[in-house]
Parts: structure tokens; sequence; C-alpha cells
């Protein structure tokens, strides 16, 4: 008797809970997780899922795994080692797609200003310089404050919109820029010479860009030959010396002195590219 008035109270709950739903509606909190890697994957042309993606990563991992049992080295440092490295790729060239986008930008904004001096309005010029323009990058924050142009937003705030999307500062204030001079309702000679200055400077941080990388180039490389070197030397002398193989061998040697000596050298590789992207922000 008991259990079915617990039953009976329970559906009834359910009832009324169902009938009064509608009345007290809340808004659901949404707390969407983006996937670290999906700007990333999105520059470097990965048109696949991110489940995909993920299984490559996971078997990047299990033959890291693998190797790491054939060579009796530490299995931890091992796999996260593989489940770094497809991410590492990705972010690289991600960055060179990045820095072939920014080139395709100024010549974009060359095509602008030739199309706004020849009496063109904005959305007319903007159109023009995307069809003569291949870099997927380059056109796409271009065309999506087209877009919504299209669907009835004023250009000036479209602009801005898509320079708030992109990630690229230069990109980013050659956006704006366009944006208050939509807003500023510059006839078109003026609006075709602040365009111009818009590329100038743009070409200016792209000359400087392949400056830096060109005097740095050298000393990057020398980093990576010195940290393949000391691999080397070590194996070399774990043949020759057998105390230093019998230390490498052992639980210290493969625990300890391995790992820390890949772990420095990928910190010192990481922080030289990154000394030099900071000089070019």
């Amino acid at each position: 008797m008991t259990l079915a008035l617990e039953g009976a109270l329970a559906c009834a709950l359910a009832v009324t809970s169902l009938a009064l739903a509608p009345a007290f509606r809340a808004p659901v909190l949404a707390m969407p997780i983006a996937h670290p890697d999906r700007d990333a994957l999105r520059d470097a042309g990965w048109t696949r899922s991110l489940l995909i993606w993920e299984a490559t990563r996971a078997g990047a991992t299990l033959l890291a795994l693998v190797i790491a049992v054939a060579l009796s080295l530490p299995p931890i440092p091992a796999m996260v080692a593989g489940a770094i490295a497809p991410s590492m790729a990705a972010r690289m060239r991600a960055d060179r797609a990045g820095r072939r986008a920014r080139g395709a930008t100024t010549r974009m904004l060359r095509m602008t200003e030739a199309a706004l001096r020849s009496n063109a309005g904005v959305p007319e010029a903007l159109r023009r310089a995307i069809g003569g323009t291949e870099d997927r990058l380059a056109v796409r924050p271009f065309a999506a404050a087209l877009r919504a142009f299209d669907l009835g937003a004023p250009l000036d705030d479209a602009l801005r919109r898509a320079a708030g999307a992109t990630a690229d500062p230069r990109v980013r204030v050659a956006l704006d820029t366009l944006a208050l001079g939509i807003a500023s309702r510059l006839p078109g000679e003026r609006a075709g010479a602040l365009v111009a200055a818009v590329a100038d400077r743009l070409a200016f941080h792209e000359r400087l860009e392949e400056d830096v990388r060109a005097r740095t180039n050298g000393l990057q490389l020398q980093v990576i030959l010195l940290a393949g070197l000391v691999p080397a030397l070590t194996i070399y002398l774990s043949y020759t010396v057998p105390s230093l193989g019998s230390t490498l061998g052992s639980s210290l040697g493969k625990l300890v002195l391995i790992p820390a000596a890949v772990l420095l050298e990928a910190v010192g590789i990481l922080a030289s590219r990154r000394a030099v992207n900071g000089v070019l922000r």
C-alpha cells in the first residue's frame, strides 16, 4: 500500500511539473567548450571532423607508447609527446598559412584602393578584391563582413564585428580602419587614400617580418642543430663509454636524465620561436 501511494505521488508530481514547465521556463546557460586546436586546424586547412583529429592524436600517442616500450623508455613522457606533436604540427602549419594570408591581405587592399579610385563603392570594391584573391584566410573576414552587409547590417558594423573575430592584429587594424572610413562617409578618392595608407602599413610590417626572420633563421637553425647534436653525442658515447651507457640504461637515466634532457631541448626550441614571434607582434 505504501509503495503504491509513493508511486501515485511521484506520478502526480511528474504530471504537475510537466504542466507547469512552460510557465516557469528559465534560460539555459550555454557553456560551449571550444576545442583547443579548432582555430589552428581551420587555418591549417583541416577539412575533417574533430573526432577524426582526436583519433589521429590517439594513434600518434599509441605509436609513441609502442616506440617507448620497444626502446625501454618511460611510457608517460612518450605518450605526452605523442599527444602534443600533432597539435604542434597543426599550429606551425597554421602560422605559415597566416603569414601567407597577411601578404594576400595587403594585395587585397591594393585592389580595393584601385577600385575606390575608379569611383566604385566600398562594397563593390571589396567584392572585386575578394574575387581576385585566392587565399581563403585573407578573404574570410572580408567575405564575412559582406555577407552580414547583404543580410541588412551596416557595412561599418559588419567590418567591426569581423575585426573582433579576427586573431591577427594587423588584419584587425585594416578592418577597423575601413569601418572608420565608411562611418565617416568619405568620398571615393579619400577612401582610396585611407585604404592605401593601411596597405602601406601592412606592407611595412610584412617587410619587417621578412627581415627579422631572415636575420634569425640562422640562429634558429643553430638551435635545432645543437638540439639534435646532443642526442647524437649521447648515443655515440653510450656505446663507446660503458659507464655512461649503464647510467642512461638505469632507472635514473630513463626516468630522470633522458626526460629532463628532452624537456629542456623542447623548451629551448619553443622559447626561440616565441622570442621571434614576440618581436613581430
